[in-house]
């Protein structure tokens, strides 16, 4: 039995996994977790990388205790987009910037004034979304930082170059900028020219599963492990990992990665282009095997998270039992509109974008929460619709994978939504892919469907069958359409 570590870093919580890994079984437990509080400054809002990396440590620290000192790879996925910026000297240049900080407010026009929007999707595939990496270089186009940077790394693979000292750029994240092409899968020279933006501050180019270095002699001596220590580039994308993970056992399944966000949509040979695409607003970003993530983002369980943290941390079991008592689709609200971004204020947001569509008002905190798990339902139920419209590829069942597996509500509804089985399961999708691709680059696991066929084998999962038929779902995407 083999053990690796899986750092999954997610907008909220980071933690470290430890799987263990056999031809047959898999197992997973956690070794350590730990908060991911973004910080509030003068010039806005940023990521504590160095706490982030502290937690890493110490994750490592304990997964390698557990696994008798010695672990066979170390694997980290995290969210995307974001990036820390390194002098001459590889010395970080400042705290990342959040994705959800106001700097990109308004920078697409200016983009779509040199690339149109039409251009821009038919280049890269990618779906418009206010902080986007691209967006991002444009708005620190004149920032005395970027102009004393001499490379960009992005989350996953900053963090990886601290505990190995060697760097790289990780695809699937990569394809996550808007400045990768999903055909070639190599990047958008012309775009980037056209831009300004210079792809020398970008690493070389790493696949899942090729080798990232080792850990440093420092690393080993602060975490107690017994070298060598294998760093292996994963799915660095969380998402991308998720997918992995997903246990399908055949081709006409429609995936929604939920947490923080929903990410829901289909796993393709290959990228779908049309402007009818770009249309619906969905991305085309690379997944393991040379596939591609068709999906579009949905602002998923942060409704909620915002919601709670405002009415000052409930107990949630009770929230949604009290949920669960309310009349179902009395009101609805688009959980894609970009109006729910920001942090602040999240409750009282969701009752004014009722009120301004004439539906009843949600006053109970139960109330909300029901208005809150009938949007993301519906917005599941359209994302699956549109994607397999789009893509000519038709589905059977939808698999839910993340953190929302543990909301049995949420998961119902998604069924009764989309009016197709909901097979619910793993909950930590995201470590378990990190895991498998470690473990077949090292030549335990096989393929793509092996991994998927020892996750159907080894984890647990639930089903759901659809309920009350699609026809009041359909009447309720009626109401937000006629908006």
């Amino acid at each position: 039995m083999r053990a690796y570590a899986a750092v999954d870093l997610g907008a909220s919580s980071g933690r470290v996994m430890l799987g263990r890994v056999t031809q047959d079984s898999l197992e997973l437990a956690e070794a350590h977790r730990f908060p991911n509080r973004p910080v509030r400054v003068p010039e806005g809002l940023r990521w504590d990388v160095l706490g982030l990396y502290a937690g890493v440590l110490e994750g490592l620290r304990a997964a390698g205790a557990a696994a008798g000192g010695r672990l066979d790879s170390v694997g980290i996925d995290s969210w995307a987009v974001d990036y820390g910026l390194l002098d001459a000297d590889g010395a970080l240049l400042g705290n990342p910037v959040h994705y959800r900080d106001a700097r990109t407010e308004g920078v697409a026009e200016k983009v779509w004034a040199t690339v149109p929007a039409a251009e821009l999707y038919a280049a890269t595939g990618l779906q418009y979304a206010p902080f986007n990496t691209l967006y991002q270089l444009t708005a620190a186009a004149s920032t005395a930082q970027l102009a004393h940077a001499r490379r960009l790394l992005l989350v996953p693979d900053l963090l990886s170059y601290w505990l190995t000292g060697e760097q790289g750029t990780e695809l699937t994240n990569a394809s996550t900028t808007q400045l990768v092409d999903p055909r070639t899968r190599d990047w958008s020279h012309d775009v980037a020219a056209r831009l300004g933006i210079d792809l020398s501050l970008f690493a070389p180019l790493r696949q899942p599963g090729d080798p990232a270095g080792v850990l440093r002699a420092e690393v080993l001596e602060e975490t107690g492990l017994t070298g060598p220590v294998p760093v292996t580039a994963v799915g660095s994308h969380d998402t991308a990992s998720a997918v992995a993970a997903v246990p399908a056992t055949g081709e006409r399944f429609a995936y929604i990665c939920t947490g923080t966000w929903s990410l829901a949509g289909l796993e393709l040979e290959a990228p779908v282009l049309t402007e009818a695409s770009r249309a619906a607003n969905f991305t085309n970003e690379l997944g393991l095997d040379g596939t591609v993530r068709y999906l579009r983002n949905i602002m998923g369980l942060w409704l909620l998270q915002e919601c709670v943290r405002a009415w000052g941390d409930p107990d949630l079991g009770a929230l949604l039992r009290e949920a669960a008592g309310v009349p179902a689709l009395r009101s609805v609200v688009d959980a894609s509109d970009p109006a729910f971004l920001a942090p602040g204020r999240m409750p009282e947001r969701i009752a004014e974008a009722c009120r301004a569509s004439g539906q009843p008002v949600p006053e109970s905190r139960g109330e909300i929460t029901r208005c809150i798990l009938d949007s993301l339902a519906l917005a599941h139920r359209r994302a699956v619709e549109d994607a397999q419209r789009l893509a000519g590829h038709p589905v059977d069942v939808v698999h839910v994978v993340g953190g929302g597996t543990r909301n049995a509500l949420l998961c119902q509804l998604t069924a009764d939504a989309c009016g197709l089985p909901v097979v619910a399961g793993p909950t930590e999708a995201a470590a378990l892919g990190n895991v498998l691709v470690q473990a077949r680059a090292h030549g335990l696991v096989g393929d793509r469907h092996a991994m998927r066929r020892l996750l159907a084998r080894t984890q647990p999962l639930t089903r759901y069958e659809p309920q009350g038929g699609t026809d009041r779902w359909r009447a309720a995407q009626a109401r937000l359409t006629a908006r």
